[in-house]
């Protein structure tokens, strides 16, 4: 993921990850695997919702988000959007990144 950020910032990009755990969960996450961007709670699952990519239930949970990445412009459009039902699948990176670049 770090060489993604990098490319991500050398277009003038920035990184962050939003999930319905909760503040405490972020933080112990982000200091467990050392990530350098942000990481957002959507504990009210309000996020998850209005894009579109919350399962309605998953291995026995309500309200968890599925496994996403957008590409969102200045002017706050989506310009690429990346969703998957199954939780272990990893995103595409490089096609976020390639729409980056255009932009």
């Amino acid at each position: 993921m770090r060489d993604q950020e990098t490319q991500v910032q050398a277009v003038g990009g920035q990184v962050i990850a939003v999930a319905v755990s909760s503040v405490f969960a972020q933080q112990a996450f982000a200091r467990h695997l050392g990530v350098s961007f942000l990481l957002l709670s959507d504990w009210n699952r309000t996020v998850s919702l209005a894009y579109g990519v919350q399962y309605d239930v998953w291995r026995g949970h309500q309200g968890v988000a599925k496994r996403s990445v957008f590409v969102i412009d200045r002017q706050g459009i989506v310009r690429h959007r990346w969703v998957t039902d199954d939780a272990l699948v990893l995103p595409d990176f490089d096609a976020a990144i390639a729409v980056l670049q255009q932009l």
